[in-house]
């Protein structure tokens, strides 16, 4: 693509993150109050300045190339230190605030997405929040559907997940280590335990979260996905696993930290196996993170940090 001699201007650059962040041109034309035509013509004309394609068009919408998604990096930064100086001098209100987070499920990713909007100060926002399978939470990061992705790994995973990410054009970044606990009903019989071992939970039904079409061990959510176990069975969602702790006394295994408010009915007990969780955030290697999406993630810390987990730096 030929390079336009004329400079990129400050419109084009917070039409395309908006473009980006929507995933279409029509909806991001709607949201800017501007024509559909107007926005294709700013967006092939962004392009043809800046001498790469950046957007990949199909009937669905649009998805960033390589170029566009570590184009939208540096447009980000430039949009928000507009932002920054409107606010400071001008005597602005912030702008609508938007952020997608993909996770695995987590009561303190929930914690921390909870304590995020109660001090976003913004007056309009659009967050999203999905609690999903491991391999949607990559694919929801690399794609932009979220920004961030939580997700856990450990010695056994490691390698399929590192170079999936690789591939992606995605990064892991360590927030903590955990050290396994089973999550039970408060009247399940092991609930009076200071610590289990694999032998007490051979006569409980084992919880896992489904999968779907990826339902490969190394994309399973909990660790020992290898283990056999006589009695297995899988969910889709949170309220599904809880309810069949308490139904049927099962059990999963995950990392401890489990907020009351959130889940009171559960409770989190020691696991005697010698292995850890390394839980981290995902997000694109190329791009840097927006100003919400550093709020999120010290929210992140700070719920881990209250329930007295050590932080990786």
């Amino acid at each position: 693509m030929a390079r336009s001699s004329s400079g990129i201007t400050l419109q084009q650059l917070q039409y395309f993150v908006e473009v980006a962040a929507e995933g279409s041109i029509s909806a991001a034309a709607d949201l800017l109050y501007v024509s559909q035509p107007t926005m294709s013509a700013a967006m092939k004309d962004l392009e043809s300045r800046a001498g790469r394609t950046l957007l990949l068009r199909s009937a669905r919408g649009v998805t960033l190339t390589t170029d566009g998604a570590e184009f939208l990096g540096y447009a980000r930064q430039v949009t928000e230190q507009v932002e920054l100086l409107e606010q400071r001098y001008l005597g602005r209100p912030p702008s609508r605030r938007l952020l997608g987070v993909s996770a695995q499920h987590y009561s303190f990713v929930i914690d921390a997405f909870v304590r995020m909007v109660k001090t976003s100060g913004a007056a309009e926002y659009e967050f999203s929040l999905r609690e999903t399978r491991t391999w949607d939470i990559i694919e929801d990061v690399r794609t932009l559907r979220s920004e961030i992705g939580i997700l856990y790994r450990n010695d056994f995973n490691r390698s399929v997940i590192d170079k999936l990410l690789r591939d992606s054009g995605l990064a892991f970044r360590p927030l903590f280590l955990a050290d396994p606990h089973i999550f039970i009903s408060r009247k399940n019989p092991l609930a009076a335990r200071e610590r289990v071992t694999l032998d007490d939970l051979a006569g409980f039904p084992r919880l896992t979260f489904d999968q779907g079409a990826n339902n490969s061990f190394y994309f399973a959510e909990e660790i020992l996905s290898t283990l056999s176990t006589p009695q297995e069975i899988r969910v889709s969602d949170r309220a599904t696993i809880f309810n069949l702790m308490i139904g049927l006394d099962g059990y999963t295994i995950s990392t401890g930290i489990i907020s009351d408010d959130l889940d009171p009915s559960i409770a989190a007990i020691p696991l005697d196996i010698d292995e850890r969780i390394e839980i981290g955030w995902i997000g694109q290697s190329a791009i840097p993170l927006t100003e919400q999406a550093q709020r999120y993630l010290e929210e992140l810390r700070a719920v881990v940090s209250d329930f007295g987990v050590e932080l990786i730096d």
